[in-house]
């Protein structure tokens, strides 16, 4: 098995879009950018008009020295550099209706602050194998979905649907206004993932790696579940913690 731990790959060339007025074109045409790094001491009216158009389309900007640019490796890069995403990311309603309207019961997965790119590959697998129709995440605060995140999905990434909002809190409304329970995964819970009715239109909240569900994310959830974990152990890995909760709700949907 490959060790990720250890490796910090450059994008490839062909995925790098170079400079602010590319940069723009590309946001014009609707092109889907993974994330655009600006460097963080640049201004001017390119830079605002990048930002606006970023906004609009949900492409993250990160703010980065500017050695990180210089180790793209590229030339003539005004201080913006852009990501070509691998992912076609889907509109959250649009994917809601698709399921709904194929007869399929909702099943999503939504991820808070999830930033090992080996866990969130790990979920996708998961979630593509046991039936989950869809992964939702944040603009911000999530693992880059790149090369390396989509091999350890071993591709599940590209063959899942993957909505990308502008916030969490707001998806969270989105699902209530379509009738889909909003279920979290907390160690501390007192009731367990088997008395969760994961038979029903369902989408299972997933917490970070260091600080867990973000408080007022989970606060909107519709009720919070623990795994049992006999050996005492402090945490289970999130994407394990996914896994189990995923073939709960296979087992239930089975049987009923």
């Amino acid at each position: 098995m490959k060790n990720f731990r250890h490796q910090h790959h450059r994008p490839k060339k062909s995925l790098l879009i170079v400079g602010r007025e590319a940069v723009i074109e590309a946001l014009t045409a609707g092109k889907q950018l993974e994330r655009i790094y600006v460097q963080a001491n640049v201004h001017g009216e390119l830079i605002d008009e990048i930002k606006r158009l970023a906004t609009l389309q949900n492409a993250p900007i990160n703010k980065v020295p500017v050695e990180k640019l210089n180790n793209l490796n590229v030339s003539n890069h005004e201080g913006c550099v852009a990501l070509i995403s691998k992912i076609q990311y889907q509109d959250l309603q649009q994917v809601i209706s698709f399921v709904v309207d194929n007869g399929q019961t909702p099943l999503f997965v939504m991820l808070d602050a999830v930033t090992d790119i080996r866990n969130i590959g790990a979920i996708a697998r998961s979630a593509y194998a046991l039936g989950a129709q869809a992964i939702i995440i944040p603009d911000k605060g999530v693992g880059t979905l790149n090369e390396d995140a989509i091999l350890t999905s071993a591709g599940a990434l590209e063959n899942i649907s993957v909505c990308r909002v502008q916030s969490l809190m707001k998806a969270v409304d989105l699902l209530h206004l379509n009738g889909i329970k909003v279920f979290a995964t907390e160690m501390t819970a007192k009731k367990l993932i088997y008395d969760c009715n994961l038979s029903e239109p369902s989408a299972i909240v997933m917490g970070g790696e260091e600080n867990g569900i973000y408080p007022a994310l989970l606060k909107i959830c519709d009720e919070s579940y623990s795994i049992p974990m006999p050996g005492k152990f402090e945490s289970l890995n999130v994407s394990v913690a996914t896994g189990i909760f995923l073939y709960e709700a296979v087992r239930q949907r089975l049987k009923k």
